[in-house]
């Protein structure tokens, strides 16, 4: 076999083993995601709690970055506070090791009859659980057998003379290694994976053992970056928890780094096999790590605050509230909180409402303000909302949770276009008191009687949007034609006043025609709410409402 062609499979494996790790983190968050983040949500009573916790759900997850964005989210949330968050992990990175510990041994003979059971349990048995279960054990499969394949192909590389001048070299520097490995993680998003590969490496005889414990200490280092990266646009809360526990590997390799020429002497006294020496320092560093800062969170914890201090961004209206990053590997979860945070901008679309009436019945400049203010936080929210959805989009999701996603998307386009039409009203609203105008008095008790009906058909479409209920969607689309006979008539009552001569009719004619047309306008978006929920139903026919029995 040629080294380009051994280089290639060797690739091939990597890429094997990283879609394997993709698989079962995925298919164990989507079936079990929800029981993950309660079992972290428990057990945080105490710090010993909280490690073991980390511990468990890293090793069912297989992914440390899962977890840390996890815990990042709830503290981010303010569930969880900054000290157990930094214990859960402390465990995380213990669970990694002893995944390795387990996938260090020979399993080859178990990777057929993973991928074999996870395709029955995939394909033939029915329920979103045991098809994730499937893709796990499918996942699980292709490690092992990409492990195999790592170690076949590497062994005749070890004749290579340029990979033998290459790691030379690196066994001098062992901080470029280090750094080599970092890099190498944080590409591959995965410290599990590099320091398989690294045991791997180790076993064929191609990576000394002091050059693979330096890159062992490199892959905890770059194991840390991705959480971080995940996390730089969150609040102080969750970037404390990542930060924090960077700090710690950070500490821990450069404190082991001048160790290395003395560790593989007494590794070698517990075990000979090359690889098993390998992962046995990878767990003998993050137990380390563990005793060393469990006593030292509270300082920590302190510190990171201090340094980290809370701000008031998740409090600002155009900061998503709900829109928790950790839940979009669980679409059910995520659609949830999209649907949280879509209420959560109906609640502003209400409230701009009801103010813009009150602008329009005497003069409020402040409030005129306020509205328009309002209106950048929904369209803040809008953006957040449809970015976030369109994540949801691209995960594996069901008919259900893909007709769901359109129904979250529909209602926050609709909020976002009744903002824009309530704020143009606002503009009317200054003009008429910049223009020193006034409404008659049966023409302001016009506009503030279908104001009303529209408002209260707000209401209605919230709650269509939360409940699907059938019939309040189907009372929604009606409303339709009644909104549009009282404008009518309202249109006719104003032509009256018109042909009367009515002075205020006349000087307020156009503000009042476009706002009765903009309510009209924003009541059709609110109708809209309704149709994407009749439509899965079955209730529409091409142009109209079926009728009822």
């Amino acid at each position: 076999m040629s080294a380009t062609h051994a280089l290639i499979q060797l690739l091939g494996a990597v890429s094997l083993l990283l879609w394997g790790l993709h698989m079962v983190r995925t298919g164990i968050v989507r079936g079990f995601g929800t029981q993950l983040r309660t079992l972290i949500g428990r057990g945080t009573a105490n710090r010993g709690r909280a490690v073991v916790a980390g511990m468990g759900v890293t090793m069912v997850v297989q992914s440390s970055t899962a977890t840390a964005l996890i815990v990042s989210s709830f503290a981010s949330g303010g569930l969880i506070e900054t000290m157990p968050a930094l214990a859960v992990m402390l465990g995380t990175d213990v669970g990694t090791t002893l995944v390795a510990q387990i996938l260090s041994f020979d399993l080859s003979l178990l990777s057929p009859l993973l991928i074999i059971g996870g395709v029955a349990a995939h394909k033939m048995i029915g329920g979103m659980a045991w098809r994730q279960l499937g893709r796990a054990a499918i996942g699980l499969g292709l490690m092992l057998l990409a492990l195999k394949i790592i170690v076949r192909t590497s062994e005749p590389m070890r004749d290579s003379p340029v990979l033998e001048a290459v790691f030379s070299a690196l066994s001098g520097e062992p901080f470029i290694a280090v750094l080599l490995a970092a890099l190498l993680t944080w590409l591959a998003h995965s410290s599990l994976a590099v320091v398989l590969l690294i045991m791997s490496l180790a076993s064929t005889g191609i990576v000394s053992i002091p050059l693979a414990l330096a890159m062992v200490l490199g892959a905890n280092l770059g194991g840390v970056i991705p959480p971080i990266m995940a996390t730089l646009n969150e609040g102080a809360l969750a970037r404390r928890v990542t930060l924090a526990n960077a700090a710690f590997k950070t500490i821990g390799v450069l404190g082991c780094l001048p160790l290395i020429g003395f560790l593989p002497d007494l590794l070698q006294q517990i075990e000979l096999s090359p690889a098993r020496q390998v992962v046995n320092f990878h767990t003998a560093f993050n137990l380390a790590i563990v005793l060393v800062f469990m006593f030292l969170l509270p300082l920590a914890a302190r510190t990171a605050e201090r340094l980290l201090p809370a701000r008031d961004d998740a409090d600002m209206p155009g900061h998503p509230q709900f829109l928790d990053a950790a839940t979009l590997d669980m679409p059910a979860v995520a659609l949830n909180c999209a649907a949280r945070e879509a209420l959560r901008m109906g609640e502003y679309v209400e409230e701009m409402m009801r103010g813009v009436i009150v602008a329009l019945q005497a003069p409020h400049k402040g409030k005129t303000s306020e509205l328009k203010s309002m209106d950048d936080v929904i369209d803040s929210l809008y953006e957040e909302i449809k970015l976030y959805a369109t994540k949801i989009s691209r995960q594996e999701v069901d008919e259900p949770e893909s007709r769901r996603i359109a129904e979250i998307q529909s209602f926050v386009t609709n909020l976002e276009n009744i903002g824009d039409i309530i704020e143009n009203i606002a503009d009317m609203a200054d003009r008429k008191d910049a223009e020193h105008l006034r409404f008659s008095d049966e023409g302001l008790a016009e506009i503030t009687k279908l104001h009303a009906k529209v408002a209260d058909n707000l209401n209605l479409a919230i709650s269509v949007f939360m409940s699907a209920d059938i019939g309040a969607a189907r009372r929604l689309v009606k409303q339709k034609r009644v909104i549009n006979t009282l404008e009518r008539r309202i249109t006719e009552k104003h032509m009256e006043r018109l042909r009367q001569g009515r002075r205020e009719s006349i000087e307020t004619s156009a503000l009042h025609m476009d706002i009765l047309r903009d309510l009209r306008r924003i009541h059709s978006h609110i109708t809209a709410v309704a149709y994407p929920i009749l439509d899965a139903a079955g209730e529409l026919k091409k142009s109209r409402l079926k009728k009822t029995a």
